[in-house]
């Protein structure tokens, strides 16, 4: 019996130790930020998820990790993000998305170029990224609606120029020409607001790929895109265009959106 109560202590004692240990203060910091063209101001909208643009947070006041593990989140299709469960202490702030990469590491695992942030987060703490998005996507007129289908007219421009990009992206190694073609143009449908890669019907969604350099000549002018199928009467949804380029951020070839539209599909 006395063996038994001992077993008992010693495992209530082990109990409370663990509750000692775990007994850290909750997440209550916010991180707020946004991206903008370095080149316009406009903020550099997005997908939301994973093929949208990526924030990595590595907490840098935690000396008993030598090597933090990462936390990643992700941006609002507006170019916007919020995280109101960081723990308070200095973070290195990292974001990858369509643009040129803020952190440039060469074949030789060299750092050659660091622009991410090293701050400290606590309480409500903001901060602003100026990126080289590697596209900028514009409407032109408004979408009209014939029959239920939306008709759309838009442009791609190049947001950063191939002289601009191959200088930053050259030394990183592997460099390739077909870096700068662009891939794909979508015209994305949803019944959602953050319609986008994520969130489209492929019913109504259209996407025209294209090879090698046969965009190039389109760059900068309009381009019309007609919706598939016949979306219902009465119905509400969503459109937005996007296009890539032929290269990974992170072995992610993410698009360059523009903002989304509500229409109105007449009864």
């Amino acid at each position: 019996m006395k063996k038994i109560s001992y077993i008992l202590l010693i495992g209530f004692i082990a109990f409370v130790s663990s509750c000692e240990i775990d007994n850290y203060d909750w997440p209550e910091e916010t991180l707020k930020g946004r991206v903008i063209d370095v080149a316009t101001g406009d903020p550099v909208l997005t997908d939301q998820g994973s093929e949208g643009t990526r924030i990595r947070l590595r907490e840098l006041s935690w000396d008993k990790t030598p090597s933090p593990t990462p936390f990643d989140f992700w941006c609002m299709k507006e170019g916007v993000f919020q995280n109101t469960k960081v723990f308070k202490g200095h973070y290195n702030v990292r974001i990858d998305g369509a643009f040129i990469p803020l952190l440039r590491i060469n074949n030789s695992g060299d750092t050659i170029a660091d622009e991410t942030k090293y701050i400290d987060i606590k309480g409500v703490t903001e901060v602003e990224f100026k990126v080289q998005p590697f596209l900028k996507l514009k409407w032109v007129g408004t979408p009209t609606v014939n029959q239920g289908k939306i008709t759309a007219t838009f442009i791609v421009e190049r947001a950063v120029s191939r002289e601009d990009f191959r200088a930053k992206i050259e030394p990183m190694g592997n460099y390739n020409e077909n870096f700068l073609n662009v891939t794909d143009v979508r015209l994305f449908v949803s019944q959602m607001p953050y319609v986008g890669y994520r969130e489209w019907d492929n019913r109504y969604s259209v996407e025209k790929g294209y090879s090698g350099t046969s965009f190039e000549a389109e760059l900068g002018k309009p381009v019309t895109i007609t919706t598939n199928g016949v979306i219902p009467a009465g119905r509400t949804v969503f459109i937005r265009a996007a296009a890539r380029i032929n290269y990974a951020t992170e072995g992610i070839k993410r698009h360059n959106y523009n903002e989304a539209l509500r229409v109105e599909i007449p009864r």
